[in-house]
């Protein structure tokens, strides 16, 4: 398999028929693919490099965009207790299954979570921090650079990315892991289409370019993962 171009290949969980219960058993084992492979902790970096030194006296606000079941903006709440920064954490999600298995989950307590298209978020929304993990990769090209003017408009302080790197080792290997280790058929074939659907430095090179923004810095992140971060001038 070569993987020069990314593709545009539907994964399952973005069909709108899938069953509760198999969309909570996707999004448990997602968590512990963010936590044993380290995605957690580059969504906390990303958060460090808008946040730290910026010296707001004020909570900050921020808000990932495809939240899921929330376990991104866990990590964060946890990263800021350790930090002593209040924050505000919204995450908003187009899939309702999603936001309920999010709203269900004790951890999440003190988290706010809303069922919507991120593009159709009121003009008042203009968080500090707007965040995205693993959520560009559903997107089209067209669709992504659209994206990243959004954030670059309605963010305060910036934004950051954390997503995949379109490699054959990566593929291969999330491929081999989830076929032994993964209950969830969504994994199961969600996980490796993701890794094709994923991003190479010159991909993201390309959409910045598109979008108008040229300051914002790409930073290769183990495993096969890629922080962008950009922030206001």
């Amino acid at each position: 398999m070569v993987l020069r171009e990314r593709t545009y290949e539907k994964e399952l969980l973005d069909r709108d028929d899938i069953p509760f219960p198999d969309i909570a058993r996707n999004m448990m084992e997602l968590e512990l693919i963010n936590a044993r492979l380290g995605g957690h902790a580059i969504t906390c970096r990303g958060m460090a490099s808008l946040a730290l030194g910026t010296g707001a006296a004020r909570r900050l606000q921020v808000l990932e965009v495809g939240s899921g079941g929330g376990d991104n903006l866990r990590a964060i709440a946890r990263w800021a207790a350790r930090n002593g920064m209040p924050l505000t954490l919204t995450g908003v999600d187009i899939n309702p299954e999603c936001v309920a298995y999010a709203q269900s989950r004790p951890q999440n307590e003190g988290i706010r979570f809303v069922c919507s298209d991120y593009r159709n978020l009121p003009q008042s929304v203009q968080p500090d921090i707007i965040f995205s993990s693993l959520f560009c990769h559903h997107f089209t090209d067209g669709e992504l650079s659209q994206q990243l003017r959004w954030m670059q408009q309605r963010s305060r302080l910036g934004f950051f990315i954390n997503d995949l790197h379109r490699h054959l080792l990566a593929y291969h290997s999330i491929r081999l892991l989830t076929k032994v280790f993964s209950r969830s058929y969504l994994v199961k074939n969600d996980a490796p289409l993701s890794v094709r659907r994923g991003f190479r430095r010159a991909d993201w090179q390309r959409l910045f370019d598109d979008a108008g923004i040229s300051t914002y810095d790409c930073r290769w992140q183990w495993a096969f993962r890629w922080l962008v971060c950009y922030k206001h001038p």
